[in-house]
C-alpha cells in the first residue's frame, strides 16, 4: 500500500509539475476519508533550490526519505539541468528495491540518466518523445500516450498528464472509488480519453516539402473532399503509376493514401475546433465520405473520437 512519497527537485524545477504531485501526495484529505501519505519534497543537499519561475523552494530534507519511500517521484526540471550523482544512485537504489517511480513532463530525462529506462516502456511531453529516445536508445519511448506504466515505473506526459498520471496511480493503490473521488474533489476528469496526439500543435501545411511531387500535393490540399485515384495523381504528375508511388515515398516518406488520410485528419480537427459543423459534415468536407470512416481514420491517428476531441477543443464561442 502506498504510504510515503519522496519528491526530488533540483535547481530549475517546473513549479506546475511539482505542484501536481504535492497536490495529489502531498495535500492532507484524511479527514475527508482520503488516505494520507508521509509526503517529502527532497534536494540533493538539503538546500534551497530556484523554481524555473524564480522563486526558491525549501525542501523539507535531503535525499533520506528517498530511501524507503514507497513511491519517489521526478517533476521537470529546465533543459540542461545538471543532475547530482546522488540524486541518480538514489533512484537506482530506489529501482532495484522495487519502490514506484512517477515523472512528470521531462522528468523523464532524470529517470534516464538513472538508467532505470533502459529496457522499459516510458513517455513524456510531446515535444520531447525523439529526444529522449535518441538519448536513451535502450528505452521503448511510446510519442502518443498521456502517461505509461511499465510495472513500477510510471511516466507521464506533459503538464496536465501528470494529474492523469497521479490519478492512475492512486486507482492501482487505493481503488477506483476513491481515485474517482479525488478527482472530483479537484475538479478535474478521474480519466481523460486518448494520447498525446490531440494536443500536437498540427497547422495543416501550406508548402510540402517536396520538390518533384510540390504542384500535386499543393492541388491535392485544395482537393481533400474528393476521392482521388492514384492513377490521376500519376497523370497530373507526368509519371508511370508504379514511378510516382515510389518518387511519393522518397518525397514524403509515406504512400499516397496514408499522406491523403493524414491531411484529411487534419482539416477535420480544425473543422472541430472552429465550426459547428456535424461529424457526419465534418466528414463530408474533410472527404471522409461518411461519419463512419471519419471516426474510424481519426480515433487511430489522435487518439480519441471526433465527438471527444470537439468537446474538449472547439470555441465555444464559435457560432
Amino acid at each position: 500500500m502506498l504510504r510515503s512519497v519522496a519528491v526530488i527537485a533540483m535547481d530549475h524545477v517546473a513549479a506546475f509539475e511539482l505542484g501536481v504531485l504535492a497536490e495529489v501526495f502531498g495535500t492532507d484529505r484524511t479527514a475527508d476519508g482520503f488516505p494520507g501519505y508521509r509526503f517529502d519534497v527532497c534536494t540533493a543537499d538539503g538546500g534551497a533550490v530556484r523554481s524555473r519561475s524564480g522563486f526558491l523552494l525549501t525542501p523539507t530534507a535531503g535525499l533520506g526519505p528517498v530511501e524507503d519511500a514507497d513511491l519517489v517521484a521526478v517533476p521537470a526540471h529546465a533543459d540542461g539541468t545538471p543532475v547530482p550523482e546522488p540524486v541518480l544512485a538514489a533512484l537506482r537504489r530506489a529501482a532495484d528495491r522495487g519502490a514506484w517511480l512517477l515523472s512528470v513532463c521531462a522528468g523523464a530525462f532524470v529517470l534516464g540518466e538513472a538508467g532505470v529506462l533502459d529496457g522499459r516502456d516510458c513517455t513524456t511531453h510531446w515535444r520531447y518523445t525523439d529526444e529522449l529516445q535518441q538519448r536513451f536508445p535502450a528505452a521503448r519511448v511510446q510519442c502518443d500516450s498521456l502517461y505509461v506504466q511499465d510495472d513500477r515505473l510510471l511516466t507521464s506526459a506533459g503538464t496536465a498528464a501528470g494529474i492523469d498520471a497521479c490519478l492512475h496511480l492512486v486507482r492501482q493503490e487505493h481503488g477506483s472509488a476513491v481515485a474517482t473521488r479525488l478527482a472530483r474533489r479537484m475538479v478535474v476528469p478521474p480519466h481523460r480519453d486518448g494520447g498525446q496526439s490531440q494536443y500536437v500543435e498540427a497547422p495543416i501545411p501550406k508548402a510540402p516539402e517536396a520538390p518533384t511531387l510540390e504542384p500535386v500535393l499543393e492541388w491535392l490540399m485544395g482537393h481533400l473532399r474528393r476521392q482521388v485515384a492514384v492513377d490521376e495523381l500519376a497523370a497530373r504528375a507526368g509519371m508511370a503509376p508504379r514511378t510516382f508511388a515510389r518518387r511519393f515515398r522518397a518525397e514524403t516518406g509515406t504512400t499516397p493514401h496514408d499522406w491523403v488520410t493524414n491531411q484529411r485528419v487534419l482539416l477535420a480537427r480544425h473543422l472541430l475546433e472552429d465550426t459547428s459543423l456535424s461529424v457526419e459534415g465534418v466528414a463530408e468536407q474533410a472527404g471522409f465520405g461518411d461519419a463512419a470512416a471519419l471516426r474510424h481514420h481519426f480515433t487511430r491517428r489522435v487518439g480519441t473520437t471526433p465527438l471527444a476531441y470537439r468537446t474538449t477543443f472547439r470555441d465555444r464561442q464559435t457560432t
